[in-house]
């Protein structure tokens, strides 16, 4: 049985991070130009890189997670790591209070080949899916 199933952040969060940047450039270019508030063009200018930042990697990481018959493999910024399943301790998903509203968070727990160990997190914004729905998937695919 060769199952594999993927997670990515959202394609329309994605996109809208990257017109968001573009907007916040066009912010910070006019402040620039029209020689506005320093402390604007400041904001304006974090708030380019950050959205640029985000976009990027919600555009780079893709898929973020995917899981077959061989292990799971996390997509980075700069790289992609693949974790077999003998080295896979734990999968399990964990629920937190934060500002009055429940969160569910997908935490795997791994070990490198020199034994140092890792822990995964994964949110709804990284799989644009409820965690508490990936686990289960994920459980099923390992031997």
């Amino acid at each position: 049985m060769n199952d594999t199933r993927e997670w990515s952040p959202a394609a329309g969060l994605v996109i809208t991070g990257w017109v968001s940047a573009a907007a916040a450039a066009v912010w910070c270019g006019a402040l620039v130009v029209t020689g506005g508030d320093p402390a604007g063009t400041l904001l304006a200018g974090v708030a380019t890189v950050g959205l640029g930042v985000a976009a990027g990697f919600g555009s780079r990481a893709r898929p973020r997670l995917r899981v077959d018959a061989d292990g799971l493999t996390v997509g980075g910024f700069l790289r992609t790591q693949h974790h077999p399943w003998p080295l896979v301790q734990d999968v399990r998903v964990l629920r937190v209070h934060r500002w009055g509203r429940a969160t569910s968070l997908l935490e795997v727990d791994t070990v490198t080949t020199d034994g140092a160990e890792r822990l995964l997190v994964f949110g709804r914004l990284e799989l644009a899916a409820d965690p508490e729905d990936v686990a289960p998937e994920v459980i099923a695919l390992r031997p």
